[in-house]
């Protein structure tokens, strides 16, 4: 894994989210609780309750990249050739959606573009490898 240095710029988008500050003695390492659900209760009390949220985050994600990866194989219906395959025009849209998008749900920035990046790059390999398996595309522009 790649680790780069935290300067806030790198780690969130500007300005920083607030995070309360506890200066209550605890077994807790640092903070308050910061997620608060609508019935105004707050999350969480244990490690094993964040865990389980991101699992089922985590199984969330794998739905929603499996209908991403249904529309990118429909996609490459409409793409004759394999060079057609890769557009960095509509590449970099995508990556600078998220991006610009990743504030108004308090993500921040660079996990938006890292996960893009990711997801566009699998993408491009995805479609050439149907290009292939099917043989549907020509190799020439």
């Amino acid at each position: 894994m790649v680790r780069a240095s935290c300067s806030t710029d790198l780690c969130y988008y500007l300005p920083l989210p607030p995070v309360p500050v506890s200066n209550v003695t605890r077994t807790i390492p640092w903070g308050q609780p910061t997620i608060q659900y609508a019935n105004g209760t707050t999350c969480c009390s244990s490690l094993d309750q964040v865990r389980d949220a991101l699992d089922t985050i985590d199984a969330q994600l794998l739905e929603l990249l499996s209908t991403r990866a249904a529309y990118v194989r429909e996609a490459t219906r409409f793409k004759s050739t394999e060079a057609s395959v890769n557009d960095p025009t509509r590449n970099a849209q995508v990556i600078q959606g998220a991006i610009d998008g990743a504030p108004a749900v308090d993500l921040p920035q660079i996990v938006a573009q890292m996960v893009y990046q990711s997801i566009v790059n699998s993408s491009v390999l995805f479609e050439e490898c149907i290009c292939t398996a099917v043989q549907r595309c020509t190799r020439r522009a």
